[in-house]
């Protein structure tokens, strides 16, 4: 995946603690999808691979991560702790970042989207 500069640009602005955590989560994603796409999209960190796969945001309190409904639904249990809405999920940054079940989230947006397009 070729990372985009406006991506570079919104994780530069957090502090250094938050970048931290952003930084990580954009590896996670550019490890398990190196071929989806990177941009700003919706005023966060987007990425798509045959179609939408996720998001991620710095709040003020917590990173906000946007896997779909689907990726939402597939992990509720694993998700119980955390805010979470339709499309969205709420990692306080007082509290440690579930790292491995947003790379297992990941994950399943990947298969999802490519169980999609092999069925087009």
């Amino acid at each position: 995946m070729q990372t985009h500069p406006a991506v570079d640009a919104y994780i530069a602005k957090e502090s250094p603690e938050v970048q931290e955590i952003l930084n990580q989560i954009r590896a996670i994603i550019v490890d398990c999808a190196p071929e989806a796409s990177e941009k700003i999209g919706y005023g966060m960190s987007a990425y798509a691979l045959r179609g939408p796969l996720v998001y991620f945001s710095a709040c003020k309190k917590h990173v906000g991560f946007y896997p779909t409904p689907a990726g939402i639904e597939a992990f509720q249990d694993e998700l119980s702790m955390y805010k979470t809405s339709k499309g969205a999920i709420q990692f306080p940054y007082n509290k440690p970042i579930p790292y491995d079940l947003i790379r297992n989230i990941v994950r399943y947006r990947v298969a999802q989207n490519e169980g999609r397009a092999d069925k087009k």
